[in-house]
């Protein structure tokens, strides 16, 4: 779900950049711009759904939220771990501001620094894989690569109904173990189950200016989302700047195989979007605006 679509400053109700990915009901927050606290109560998203946090950068509409969401998990209670995936500097500016709000966190919060040299396994768990993507902006910067893992085959119900296989053999068959009935009779695993589903990636490119240095972990991903601070009549801007425009996000998402783009981080200066949309959608018809409050299937 995007909680947050601005850059620099919220304007034309669209708030700074805040982003929550749902795996199996369980929620990764990535950046968490000022206001993504009001987003999430507006939108149902729960404090205690979310254990990782991923900040890209140290620009303030990537984290000045993250102070007040932490103190209010701290205020709500939390006891938890909160596992925060950030440059080395934010450990300081969030322990400077809790040491002089006299505030002590009451659960444990894990520093996990990004190296922006080169990319990086910073995360794995039971359903997915997370890789740093190395961005090159003004100052370093960091995007994210979500990569689910391949799940087991999936039993096929009818033939394990015929066979009456106990639902405790399950486990057993899907992980490629064949199963002998009551009469001795094997059958095989592979003839129970059906191919488990592809596993589906995600790819998060924060604020960056446009350039081969990490196309080669894009390559042929599911859903990319992609900043497109400006129009292509920018370019300049966009350079001096080290942003992208809409037309380069969606030649990346072109070039790379991408089945899906979403762009976002919008500047200030467009209160209507749809421009930044049709120029992305010239190159790249699969692209959709990354609006608040809206949900992608990946």
């Amino acid at each position: 779900m995007i909680l947050g679509s601005s850059s620099a400053t919220p304007i034309f109700h669209r708030n700074p950049t805040s982003q929550i990915l749902n795996i199996n009901e369980k929620l990764l927050m990535i950046d968490c711009g000022e206001g993504t606290q009001q987003q999430m109560l507006r939108y149902g998203i729960k404090y205690h759904k979310i254990d990782h946090i991923f900040i890209s950068h140290l620009h303030g509409d990537h984290f000045f939220g993250l102070v007040g969401l932490i103190s209010s998990m701290h205020l709500n209670g939390r006891t938890k771990p909160l596992n925060l995936f950030c440059p080395t500097e934010l450990k300081e500016i969030l322990d400077l501001q809790f040491k002089h709000s006299g505030t002590i966190i009451k659960f444990p919060i894990e520093y996990y620094f990004t190296n922006t040299n080169q990319s990086e396994m910073i995360l794995e768990t039971n359903d997915l894989f997370v890789e740093t993507i190395v961005l090159n902006h003004r100052i370093p910067c960091t995007g994210f690569l979500f990569k689910q893992k391949l799940k087991l085959r999936k039993i096929i119900k009818a033939k394990a109904e015929e066979l009456k296989i106990p639902t405790q053999y399950f486990p057993l068959i899907k992980r490629g173990i064949d199963y002998e009935d009551i009469e001795g009779v094997m059958h095989k695993a592979i003839d129970l189950t059906t191919d488990p589903d592809v596993p589906k990636t995600y790819a998060y490119c924060s604020d960056t200016v446009a350039d081969a240095s990490y196309l080669e972990q894009l390559q042929g991903i599911d859903t990319l989302y992609h900043e497109s601070t400006f129009m292509h009549d920018m370019i300049d801007r966009a350079k001096e700047t080290f942003h992208t425009t809409a037309y380069e996000a969606a030649e990346i998402a072109k070039n790379n195989g991408i089945k899906k783009l979403l762009i976002g981080h919008f500047s200030a200066r467009y209160r209507d979007l749809t421009p930044l949309l049709l120029e992305a959608r010239e190159v790249f018809p699969e692209t959709y605006l990354a609006n608040e409050g809206e949900t992608f299937m990946i």
